[in-house]
C-alpha cells in the first residue's frame, strides 16, 4: 500500500497491438525520459498523441520519431507547467477538443527536480516550482479535462510515481513532499470518479535510466539501468481495456 492505494503487479504490463485505436491521448512531460517512451508506446497502440511539454525544438523531435513509426498524426503542445496559469490548463482541453474531437487518456509523466539539497538551503522559488510542476500541474490538467474524458464511455488517467522509501529521505526536500502528496491526489480522485466512465491509475517505476535519476544518483552508473520504455509501455497499457481491473491500484513495476 502506498497512503490508501494498493499496489498491483501484472504478468505483461504493454498493451497489445491496435489496443488505443482511434483514442487521443495527452502525455505531460513528453520530452522527458518516460514521457517519450510512454508517447511512442501509445503511438504504437493505435492513439493518436498530444504531445504536451516546455521545450519546442525538443518536442518537435519527438514528433517526427513518433509520425515515423507510422501511425496517426500526432500534435504538438508547448506549454511551461512552471509558469502556467489555471486558463492555461483550461486553453489545453478546449484546444484539445477542438482539434481532435475527444480525448481518451492522460499519463502525466512531467517532473522537477532540481537535486538533492538541505530542506533549509532550498530556495523559495524552487520549492513553488517543484511544488507546481509535480503536483499542483497534474491536478490542475486533470480538472481541466475531466469533462472532456467524462464524454468518452472509457477513459483513463495515470499518474507516475516514485519510490516512497527513498524519497521520504533525507535531502528529497520539494520533490519528496509533492511525490508523497501525489497518491493522496490519486485516492480522492479515485473516489469521486469510481462510478464513472474515468480510471485513475498510479504508475510506480523501477529505477531506470532517465535525467532525473542521474541528477539524484550521481554516484551511480546510470547507464547500467534499463531504459524507460518497459514503464512507458505500462503506462500505455493502462490506458487501454485490459487495465479496467485496475483501477485505483498503482501497478508497481519494481522488482519483487
Amino acid at each position: 500500500m502506498i497512503g490508501r492505494l494498493a499496489l498491483a503487479r501484472v504478468a505483461a504490463a504493454a498493451p497489445v497491438a491496435a489496443a488505443l485505436d482511434g483514442r487521443v491521448v495527452l502525455v505531460a512531460g513528453a520530452t522527458g525520459g518516460l514521457g517519450r517512451a510512454a508517447a511512442l508506446a501509445c503511438a504504437g497502440a493505435g492513439a493518436t498523441v498530444v504531445l504536451l511539454g516546455r521545450k519546442v525544438r525538443a518536442l518537435e523531435k519527438l514528433y517526427d520519431e513518433v509520425a515515423a513509426a507510422g501511425g496517426a498524426q500526432p500534435a504538438i503542445y508547448p506549454l511551461d507547467l512552471a509558469g502556467a496559469s489555471p486558463d492555461d490548463y483550461g486553453q489545453v482541453a478546449d484546444t484539445v477538443e477542438r482539434e481532435c474531437g475527444r480525448l481518451d487518456g492522460i499519463v502525466h509523466a512531467a517532473a522537477q527536480f532540481a537535486g538533492l539539497q538541505p530542506t533549509d538551503q532550498i530556495k523559495p522559488e524552487e520549492w513553488l516550482r517543484t511544488q507546481q510542476v509535480n503536483l499542483t500541474a497534474p491536478f490542475l490538467l486533470t480538472q481541466a479535462c475531466l469533462p472532456l474524458l467524462r464524454q468518452r464511455e472509457r477513459a483513463a488517467v495515470v499518474f507516475a510515481f516514485d519510490d516512497p522509501a527513498t524519497i521520504g529521505k533525507a535531502f528529497w526536500g520539494g520533490y519528496g513532499v509533492a511525490k508523497h502528496a501525489l497518491p493522496g491526489l490519486v485516492s480522492i480522485l479515485h473516489e469521486e470518479t469510481d462510478t464513472g466512465p474515468v480510471r485513475i491509475h498510479g504508475l510506480l517505476p523501477a529505477p531506470m535510466r532517465t535525467a532525473l535519476r542521474r541528477t539524484a544518483w550521481f554516484g551511480e552508473d546510470t547507464l547500467s539501468l534499463p531504459t524507460p520504455d518497459a514503464a512507458g509501455a505500462a503506462a500505455a497499457f493502462l490506458l487501454t481495456d485490459a487495465a479496467s481491473g485496475l483501477r485505483g491500484a498503482i501497478l508497481d513495476l519494481r522488482p519483487a
